[in-house]
């Protein structure tokens, strides 16, 4: 049966485990359980499964398959894509970013990536001396160090933290990322501008903070973009995120798991030892019971379906914006090819000093007068998402991720302020082109401008994401602490477990709380009674 057709048959019945919620998680602990022999039952309030890890054609007439939410893979383990013998694969980038900018009244920019000699080179034309990028390599030499030791706890059970402390082995590094606000140590180890706002970006994908925040939000962030695979290198998914979460579902199928779309749970009723999951479809009401429950979904979402009172939500704080363009623009920096440019993360706006501004403006409820976004060219690096004319022709797609946009600027007027954040936004982005970006812009069958743009409360609306924040809720420390219990996805109740991005290293499109979930049910399976 095809992810996007809804079970037609009665789920009623008995399972060994129902998961709530058929996002890339619940999809992955779906197929782990049902691999394992267990009767799984996944139920997915939508039509579709994949949550927001999907690839859509969200342009009338238009062959052109983006990954509408989430773009990148580097937290997924290759551990979950063998364990389950998935049919997907991601391709690395030539290019780690661009960053244009102008010094001395002409226009010019920082190139990360193209071998070794070419950025040092790039980083000494830039600020006119070896110094940074040393600094750089010594660095994310650190950071490498740390990813090679942090990564793989992420699907073991949850570490102290001091035994994390001593796996990692390097007091300057613990210190650094999990003790002191990250801004210190860029401060202390860059001197340009530029290049310190590159580095500090990662800190503040999704996560509204400031580079000296105390909380260390922003630190826990960029942990967590600098861990993926072991090396932090962020890859395109071959045909599109859609492709992760297909594989997966014909995985959870293929071993027997039933995938129920249009199938919403509205309550889970546990005393510990068993449970039974409520459920609404368009034709009525019906009732699942289960050993075990797993929730991929928000924690408020587990709340409302357990009757307990709600956290209060973590506030989304980024724009996401699709285009599809007809060509790519050309570049007042006239060094550097648009190709090589749109391959990588191209940073708008995201000097330290612009991202601080953005962010003291956006704390005081205005809309930043200078927006921070990035953008990447998924097309240059897979263009098996373009149908074959839009790819012979030279279309390409577009993303972009806007920083510093807190769900409350919103609220007055969502439409309103959406469209005006884009306007600005955009010519932030046209200020570094040789073209403005609407004359690259394709159209579809009506003739409209092929872009959309979602705020954090479309994103609320449209996935039920709390606040629209992408992680469900601030991210948490890779390591136990009080109330995490031993794989960081157990709850008040001991067979209903949270497996979506709101569990310990949950967050980003990992599968990460999903395999855990599921190894917390398969561990107590085989435990002693």
């Amino acid at each position: 049966m095809p992810a996007h057709e809804g079970h037609q048959s009665p789920v009623s019945g008995r399972y060994d485990t129902v998961i709530v919620g058929g996002g890339h998680n619940g999809l992955v602990a779906a197929a782990y359980l049902a691999r394992a022999g267990r009767s799984v039952l996944v139920l997915e309030r939508l039509g579709t499964t994949g949550g927001a890890a999907v690839s859509t054609r969200p342009f009338a007439g238009v062959d052109a398959r983006l990954s509408r939410y989430s773009y990148l893979v580097s937290l997924l383990p290759a551990k979950i894509v063998r364990d389950l013998g998935l049919d997907f694969r991601v391709r690395a980038r030539t290019v780690s970013s661009y960053t244009p900018c102008e010094r001395a009244g002409r226009p010019t920019g920082l190139l990360v990536g193209g071998g070794e000699r070419r950025t040092r080179e790039a980083f000494e034309r830039l600020t006119g001396s070896p110094r940074e990028y040393e600094a750089w390599q010594r660095f994310y030499g650190m950071t490498g160090r740390l990813a090679r030791q942090v990564f793989p706890t992420l699907t073991e059970p949850l570490p102290t933290r001091e035994a994390l402390r001593r796996r990692i082995d390097d007091e300057d590094a613990w210190r650094t990322l999990f003790e002191e606000p990250v801004g210190a140590a860029i401060e202390e180890r860059f001197a340009d501008d530029l290049v310190r706002g590159v580095v500090l970006t990662d800190a503040l994908i999704g996560t509204f903070a400031d580079a000296h925040d105390p909380s260390l939000a922003q630190n826990r962030c960029f942990l967590y973009h600098v861990i993926g695979g072991g090396t932090g290198a962020w890859d395109v998914p071959v045909g599109g995120m859609g492709a992760l979460t297909d594989a997966l579902a014909e995985a959870a199928r293929t071993a027997g798991a039933v995938l129920a779309t249009g199938h919403e749970a509205i309550r889970i009723e546990s005393d510990g030892r068993s449970a039974e999951v409520a459920y609404r479809t368009a034709d009525g009401e019906g009732v699942a019971a289960a050993r075990h429950v797993l929730v991929n979904a928000s924690p408020q979402e587990l709340a409302r379906l357990t009757g307990e009172t709600p956290p209060t939500p973590a506030e989304g704080a980024q724009l996401k914006v699709n285009m599809l363009l007809t060509r790519l623009p050309r570049l007042r920096d006239t060094a550097v090819d648009p190709r090589e440019a749109f391959a990588g993360t191209f940073h708008i706006a995201e000097g330290y000093g612009q991202l601080a501004a953005a962010h003291a403006q956006a704390a005081s409820g205005a809309l930043p007068e200078a927006p921070p976004s990035e953008i990447y060219c998924h097309s240059l690096t897979d263009p098996s998402i373009l149908g074959p004319e839009l790819a012979d022709s030279g279309h390409h797609t577009l993303t972009l991720f806007g920083l510093h946009t807190p769900a409350r600027l919103f609220e007055r007027d969502n439409d309103a302020v959406r469209e005006e954040l884009l306007k600005s936004t955009l010519a932030q982005l046209d200020a570094h082109l040789a073209e403005p970006l609407a004359d690259c812009l394709a159209t579809d069958a009506d003739g409209r401008p092929c872009i959309e743009a979602k705020t954090p409360l479309d994103l609320e609306r449209d996935l039920r994401l709390p606040g629209g924040n992408i992680f469900h809720r601030e991210l948490a420390w890779p390591y136990a602490q009080e109330g995490t219990g031993r794989w960081g996805v157990e709850t008040r109740q001991p067979n209903v477990l949270l497996c979506g991005a709101g569990a310990v290293r949950g967050g980003g499109v990992s599968g990460v709380p999903g395999h855990n979930a599921a190894m917390a049910v398969l561990e107590e399976d085989l435990s002693p009674r």
